[in-house]
């Protein structure tokens, strides 16, 4: 597949609900240890919106875990869960508006914790600017393709509302 346009940092400085349901489609670079470039496209991401949203990390405050997600957009958030998994989030809005989007899957990965461990994604990106970084970015190659939503998944401990919001999108 040709190469398309490095999103900028305009794309990730809006509403997580407005960058959320316009990731999958698009195609994650990850430059590997070997030197190879690799992309994936993006098949499913969660929307988990600042401070109001009982599902988001950022709920509870500003914390040295959090820290990132309080920058503006275009970083990556990267915790580990389990003691095993690294999670992949993109950082969305503005300074001081924490929003994030949890990439659940990429084509041949689906799956959070799988498509880290296989990309080798760890806790070095935490922070990584996907703008400016040479081992990983997102870009748009003009396809477009149907976007589903839905709920969020294992959210159960944030309450109904939170875990009903349809904010899962994929394709």
């Amino acid at each position: 597949m040709d190469s398309g346009r490095r999103l900028s940092r305009d794309f990730y400085t809006r509403d997580v609900l407005e960058v959320a349901p316009e990731l999958p489609g698009k195609y994650m670079v990850v430059r590997l240890k070997d030197g190879t470039t690799s992309r994936y496209k993006v098949t499913e991401v969660e929307a988990y919106r600042g401070s109001e949203d009982k599902a988001c990390h950022a709920f509870k405050g500003r914390t040295a875990r959090t820290e990132i997600m309080f920058h503006d957009g275009g970083r990556l958030y990267i915790y580990l869960i389990y003691g095993m998994y690294w999670m992949l989030n993109i950082v969305t809005g503005e300074n001081n508006n924490p929003q994030a989007v949890l990439v659940r899957g990429v084509e041949n990965w689906p799956g959070p914790g799988k498509l880290t461990k296989n990309l080798g994604i760890d806790k070095s990106y935490y922070g990584e600017d996907l703008v400016f970084s040479d081992r990983i970015w997102v870009e748009d190659c003009g396809l477009s393709y149907e976007v589903k939503n839905g709920p969020r998944i294992g959210i159960e401990y944030a309450g109904e509302y939170w875990k009903s919001r349809p904010w899962r999108y994929y394709i």
